[in-house]
């Protein structure tokens, strides 16, 4: 009887293990967690039945199931792939898709492989984009590429709830051997730039090589001309001086061949005293009989 008892009482806490384990389990099952960054859909035996924001939450196990959808931008790296562009030149390209999801119940039921659908449209709509223009075109215009690209992208997702917000186009590799004759020509150009510029500083110096020879001649003629007009200055000096000498000697000269010709007969000649002719005698000063002494002589005699 003690026996029976015993056995009664251990089944009894194996059981009571097993519901509580069940119960854990249970309550773990239940208890679901939703992220900031995410929502919750839920499902009452696989049939859509609402969304929940991020938080702490309770489902029915078995009955109802929670599925998480990231709401953050994310990117997916679309492989590099080879495309012919419209002069038949094969390059190779690769980009990267920058998308956001805006309604995670079309997300999750309009889409069964939302990143694989989005890679392969990226890649088809890359061969039609790049496949309408050249090499050069190509090359020169990734902006244009990464517009036309989101354009097409954009429109395509909006069913599936998402939206692309940018393209960018990593790599456009020609062949190699269009690589190289591109790095020969822009070597050559570069090359053609700096001789240009070589010429452009050369007729520069010797622009300015001639107008300092100019300005060196334009000195130096200035300095003759002032020169030569200081020089003519100091002859027209000189010889206004001499002009005015001999004019005054030749006048002096005049005077005493007179007074010559008038001494030549002995004749006496009353001259005043203040008269020029004593300056021309060197007679200025002397003693000059008065004129009347000079009467009284003559009636003496």
């Amino acid at each position: 009887m003690v026996f029976n008892v015993a056995v009664t009482f251990t089944e009894s806490i194996v059981i009571l293990a097993i519901i509580l384990v069940i119960l854990v389990l249970l309550t773990g099952m239940s208890v679901k967690l939703v992220n900031q960054y995410e929502r919750g859909l839920i499902e009452n035996w696989g049939a859509f039945s609402k969304i929940v924001d991020p938080g702490l939450h309770f489902i029915v196990p078995f009955m109802q199931k929670i599925y998480r959808v990231n709401m953050r931008e994310q990117v997916i790296d679309v492989p590099p792939q080879e495309i012919i562009t419209e002069d038949n030149v094969v390059v190779n390209v690769d980009a990267i898709v920058y998308y956001q999801i805006m309604d995670p119940k079309r997300a999750i039921y309009e889409i069964e492989d939302f990143e694989l659908a989005i890679v392969k449209l990226a890649q088809t709509t890359l061969r039609n984009v790049v496949g309408e223009m050249t090499l050069d075109t190509c090359l020169t215009s990734r902006e244009k590429i990464n517009n036309d690209l989101r354009k097409v992208l954009d429109e395509a997702t909006d069913k599936w709830g998402t939206k692309v917000n940018r393209i960018e186009v990593q790599r456009i590799d020609p062949p190699i051997d269009i690589q190289e004759a591109m790095h020969k020509q822009k070597t050559a150009e570069q090359e053609r730039r700096q001789a240009r510029l070589l010429a452009t500083g050369r007729k520069e110096a010797a622009e300015q090589d001639k107008e300092s020879t100019i300005l060196v001649a334009e000195g130096r003629s200035q300095s003759i001309l002032l020169v030569a007009e200081a020089e003519a200055k100091a002859i027209k000096l000189v010889s206004e001086a001499a002009n005015q000498y001999f004019n005054e000697n030749a006048q002096i000269n005049k005077k005493l061949d007179v007074i010559r010709e008038t001494f030549r007969d002995q004749t006496k000649i009353v001259v005043p005293s203040n008269s020029q002719i004593l300056n021309v005698l060197g007679l200025e000063g002397s003693q000059i009989l008065p004129l009347k002494n000079s009467k009284e002589e003559a009636k003496s005699k």
